[in-house]
């Protein structure tokens, strides 16, 4: 099978992408805006491999395995997918050196780790459904994430005159922006709470099993909720948004992906 082999050659493709943004974007000035024609087929290639391989083995296979490292590399794919479609309409040199290398290092773990057989799942659409959810929410807010660290180097490359200023929007459009990241993956969470619930009380008999997994979840959400209402009645900005936002995706990340990484490597059951 020649599975695991692609997933490396998916990996080795991104590592390569992000040493050639990171020598381009960040190194030198861009020679151009946005994404060149070469460069937006350079990424769409092993992006869509990747795609390939997950949809394999998530959909077409026996039997369901969705442990923290699927998790992980369909959310960097989905990010990958996410900010090459976002490029489409706004100039953001810059994020590439933050993304794919996260990329290269994710897109090869389900090869490494196989994760957790979820007998009995697999022939359940709405389970596959609140997956689809769910990781669509985690990737949309590792976009948000990304932009927020991005929006922190540029302003401090700004205040400090240090460096190379990156080919970036403003950064009161780059902050509309990464707002708009937030609540569309908000909406995204929040449906997959929803369905998360429902979906249990199929399974359990109860509407939500409340487990360390829930609770970070529901932290999570309650966090962006909390930022989001800052933004709209207080207007925050700036670096408190950056400290919510980093500290919600925190959690969002321990709510499944932590506690399974936990059970899969840390106690040894795959």
């Amino acid at each position: 099978m020649h599975g695991p082999a692609l997933y490396f050659l998916v990996s080795a493709a991104y590592a390569g992408l992000a040493l050639w943004f990171w020598n381009t974007r960040w190194r030198a000035a861009p020679a151009a805006e946005g994404l060149a024609p070469a460069e937006r087929l350079a990424v769409a290639a092993p992006l869509a491999l990747h795609a390939w391989l997950l949809y394999g083995d998530l959909f077409l296979a026996p039997e369901l395995r969705f442990g923290f490292a699927q998790a992980l590399s369909v959310m960097l794919c989905l990010g990958v997918a996410i900010f090459w479609i976002e490029s489409l309409f706004l100039r953001l040199d810059g994020l590439e050196p933050l993304l794919l290398p996260l990329a290269a290092l994710a897109a090869p773990l389900p090869a490494l780790f196989p994760g957790m057989a979820s007998r009995g799942l697999p022939a359940s659409p709405e389970f596959r459904f609140h997956i689809v959810l769910a990781m669509a929410a985690y990737s949309v807010f590792t976009i948000a994430a990304l932009h927020a660290v991005l929006m922190s180097l540029a302003e401090r490359r700004l205040q400090h005159k240090r460096g190379r200023m990156l080919n970036l929007p403003p950064l009161l459009t780059l902050e509309r922006l990464l707002f708009r990241l937030i609540a569309t993956a908000f909406v995204l969470l929040t449906l997959t709470l929803a369905t998360g619930a429902l979906y249990s009380e199929t399974l359990f008999g109860r509407v939500l099993q409340l487990d360390h997994k829930t609770l970070f979840a529901i932290l999570s959400w309650a966090t962006f909720a909390t930022l989001l209402a800052g933004r709209w009645l207080r207007g925050w900005r700036g670096r408190t948004a950056l400290r919510w936002t980093l500290s919600g995706f925190t959690m969002l990340l321990l709510a499944y992906i932590g506690s399974r990484f936990v059970v899969e490597v840390m106690f040894d059951r795959s």
